[in-house]
């Protein structure tokens, strides 16, 4: 088992290069799941943090530092921006969602 203050900072490679690094994490209040890793681009695209979910990894390389993710440059890049000040509403999920093509965490819920 590892902490998030662990992996904060761990770089984030998309399925084709380098997206930057995990800054933060948003963690659901009421189940205390790990919603999304905040991912700051800032080493490769100038001032823009996205949210990818954990759902969407596709590995981590613990002694190299790195998480690996089922998504594109392009797709972050082409992304919904996340700032940090405002709520993630429903919607909000629902555009992240539908961007990189992954079936939301809620649909099939009882």
């Amino acid at each position: 088992m590892h902490s998030v203050e662990e992996v904060t900072g761990y770089y984030v490679e998309a399925t084709d290069d380098n997206i930057g690094h995990i800054e933060d994490f948003v963690i659901d209040e009421s189940s205390w799941a790990v919603r999304y890793l905040v991912i700051d681009t800032k080493n490769w695209w100038p001032g823009k943090m996205v949210l990818i979910s954990p759902d969407w990894l596709r590995g981590i390389a613990w002694t190299d530092g790195k998480v690996h993710v089922g998504v594109t440059r392009d797709k972050v890049k082409d992304s919904p921006e996340f700032d940090p000040s405002t709520t993630i509403d429903r919607k909000y999920e629902e555009s992240i969602h539908a961007h990189y093509g992954y079936t939301p965490y809620w649909v099939g819920w009882a």
